[in-house]
């Protein structure tokens, strides 16, 4: 369908779950992809599938320098960068919030939070002199409301969100869009790696986890990497050209609030119960 055809991107963390199904969208639809993880052996497999037009970088977010070495490449390599997806992430902490270890927390902070500023640092660099770009952040509904994650990745998120917005806003009168997309509950190895799993081990945790997440929103099953894809995809694409500043939940209808099919009781029952208890004499 060539989408994209003739834009060039950046995607992090894209070894594995959205950042992988993002990367092989966007090379199907015409883009050309530079891809980064720390996982260097899942990146270069994904890399050497995805053919000609397609390039790993090993990176850690966190590092300063990391994404904009991408970015080189995309630029010497493609001839420029049209979209920076900024995808890479962490689980974060786990536990109640006195028991939280600061390395742990730190390094959330590291990943999240600091690796979105230089991603879009980077990319700002590159898309200012050539008066255009899609910079797309990774928000959740972690980041909108209390209760979907711990506490340094659900402020990490928060505050991802509002970078979004304050970027957009500067950034937009340079023809640079900037928009967060904010996953509910998607099945990828994410859960794996919270429950201290790694590479493949963390990846075959994928299938239990799309049966967890099943009945957790009002569509009746798990989020896909691929729904969070084709998010990705129409904000990477000239369709999306008068989107900035958004934070887009892609998420099921999860944060519309608590399921009907889950009520202990109906709202008919409720109602049939209060007039009962109208009726009752008083004591």
């Amino acid at each position: 369908m060539d989408r994209l055809a003739g834009k060039r991107a950046v995607i992090t963390g894209a070894a594995s779950g959205i950042g992988e199904a993002t990367a092989r969208l966007f090379a199907a639809e015409g883009a050309a992809v530079v891809i980064t993880d720390i996982d260097a052996g899942r990146g270069e497999r994904i890399a050497a599938e995805l053919g000609d037009r397609c390039r790993f970088v090993q990176a850690d977010v966190a590092e300063e320098g990391a994404v904009d070495a991408a970015v080189a490449v995309a630029v010497e390599q493609f001839g420029g960068l049209d979209c920076l997806y900024n995808n890479a992430g962490t689980p974060g902490s786990i536990g109640a919030i006195e028991d939280i270890d600061m390395a742990s927390f730190d390094r959330t902070v590291a990943v999240h939070l600091r690796g979105v500023f230089l991603g879009i640092r980077a990319a700002a660099r590159v898309m200012r002199p050539q008066g255009h770009g899609s910079i797309i952040n990774a928000g959740s509904v972690a980041g909108l409301s209390s209760g979907y994650a711990g506490h340094d990745y659900s402020a990490c998120k928060a505050a991802i969100i509002q970078l979004t917005r304050t970027a957009a806003n500067e950034l937009g009168e340079d023809g640079i869009r900037v928009n967060a997309i904010c996953p509910g509950g998607i099945a990828t190895s994410i859960f794996g790696r919270a429950a201290g799993l790694d590479g493949e081990e963390a990846q075959r945790t994928v299938q239990f986890m799309t049966m967890a997440l099943a009945d957790s929103a009002p569509i009746r099953r798990a989020g896909l990497p691929a729904d969070i894809a084709e998010a990705a995809l129409w904000l990477a694409s000239d369709a999306s050209g008068y989107v900035n500043g958004q934070a887009i939940s892609v998420d099921g209808g999860l944060l519309t609030g608590p399921l009907r099919r889950n009520r202990p009781v109906s709202s008919d029952d409720l109602l049939a119960m209060l007039r009962d208890a109208a009726r009752q004499p008083e004591s």
